[in-house]
């Protein structure tokens, strides 16, 4: 779609800002292993998307409200987020516009090591507790729920299910509780670091 509006309407690689999709219960079966999720795999594609050119995206996993319905009633903070986007994209003020986007993973033994972009002062989480929201799997395949610390700017990853992990997943429901945040307060991206093929794929 980027790239037709930009032909079609003759202005170059115009800057192109959009909104992630935030929660939202879709009232389908129960997803195993953090596996088969529709809604995840909208909000991946969206994250791929950032490989455009002069593109940024807003998160809004955090934004509380009706889970029911796909568009947050609190409009203020998703404006208040595109249009720091907007400051940091398009006018190339020093601001820092976006949450942890997923950058790499390391393996050392059974703990996988996760890097993040737009975490350069560090990573938090909003409300101070524990981090949730991670799973990881081994060569099966087979999520399970992992236990992740913030170390040192990076997010150690591990499971006493999974002693050879391959994949980390973050945020992967369709009405997922996480609480990673840069220390901005924006909060992170929804990711997989596999490239295993996806259920909406497959039916296709």
């Amino acid at each position: 779609m980027i790239p037709t509006w930009r032909k079609a309407w003759g202005e170059g690689d115009f800057p192109f800002l959009y909104v992630q999709l935030p929660q939202y219960n879709s009232k389908a079966p129960e997803h195993p292993y953090f596996d088969q999720v529709p809604w995840a795999e909208v909000r991946d594609a969206q994250l791929k998307t950032l490989s455009v050119p002069n593109t940024a995206m807003v998160v809004t996993i955090d934004i509380a409200g009706d889970p029911v319905e796909i568009h947050p009633k609190n409009k203020q903070e998703v404006g208040a987020r595109l249009a720091l986007a907007a400051r940091g994209t398009v006018y190339r003020e020093p601001v820092v516009y976006s949450g942890p986007i997923y950058s790499g993973m390391t393996i050392d033994g059974g703990t996988a090591t996760v890097t993040f972009t737009h975490a350069e002062n560090g990573l938090s989480t909003k409300d101070g507790s524990a981090l949730v929201g991670f799973a990881i799997a081994g060569e099966d395949r087979i999520f399970v729920p992992a236990e992740a610390t913030i170390i040192d700017g990076k997010i150690k990853v591990h499971s006493d299910k999974v002693t050879k992990p391959v994949s980390v997943r973050f945020g992967w429901d369709d009405t997922p509780a996480v609480n990673l945040f840069n220390k901005e307060g924006l909060p992170a991206s929804p990711f997989r670091t596999d490239d295993w093929p996806m259920s909406i794929t497959n039916k296709s």
